[in-house]
């Protein structure tokens, strides 16, 4: 049987099973089966400007990103979203927008980045530093892409300009994309 590795979720309770469900196989586009990990990525935006975190360690080491990371067993997205960015940045928010979700497989990796990304427009606190992020605000046309995941380049204009997307990319190494699918859509 062929399974979809097309998974959404609706649901704004995920428990402790319906999550372990989600996080099994699904199947990559080249047939080989692949774990699906859910992810949460939020990019703070004011007019003209977008805060960027310089990743610090782990997986994206030394490349500018959003705030985000894993969604935990009996946490919703959104809740993940929020917990992340106040972790990564000290900043909390009262209203998040789901902008985007992504898929990212990686050659010769066992496991599907399930990525779904929000846009905050307003925030509470002042951006500071942690263990794994250095936030910083640049202007919209000085966003430092060479220094970023080479898909950024491809959706954030959809980002900054308020539009929903879905994509997939699959990637050789971290930056090497040897397909992708992106579009804009309706609802997600």
């Amino acid at each position: 049987r062929h399974w979809s590795n097309e998974i959404t979720v609706r649901n704004t309770y995920m428990s402790p099973l319906v999550y372990k469900i989600l996080t099994v196989c699904t199947r990559g586009k080249t047939g080989e089966m692949l774990s699906s990990k859910l992810l949460t990525l939020v990019m703070v935006v004011q007019p003209g400007r977008v805060l960027l975190g310089m990743k610090k360690r782990g997986f994206g080491a030394g490349r500018w990103n959003g705030f985000g990371g894993k969604v935990q067993p009996g946490e919703t997205i959104e809740d993940a979203a929020r917990r992340e960015l106040q972790e990564e940045s000290g900043l909390t928010v009262d209203v998040l927008e789901k902008v985007g979700n992504i898929k990212f497989e990686f050659v010769g990796e066992t496991q599907l980045l399930d990525v779904h990304i929000f846009r905050a427009d307003s925030y509470n606190g002042e951006p500071t530093e942690s263990e794994e992020m250095r936030p910083q605000w640049f202007e919209c046309h000085q966003i430092p892409f060479s220094q970023m995941w080479p898909d950024d380049i491809m959706w954030f204009p959809l980002l900054l300009q308020k539009k929903k997307f879905v994509g997939h990319f699959k990637f050789e190494g971290h930056d090497v994309i040897l397909s992708h699918t992106l579009e804009e859509v309706k609802e997600l």
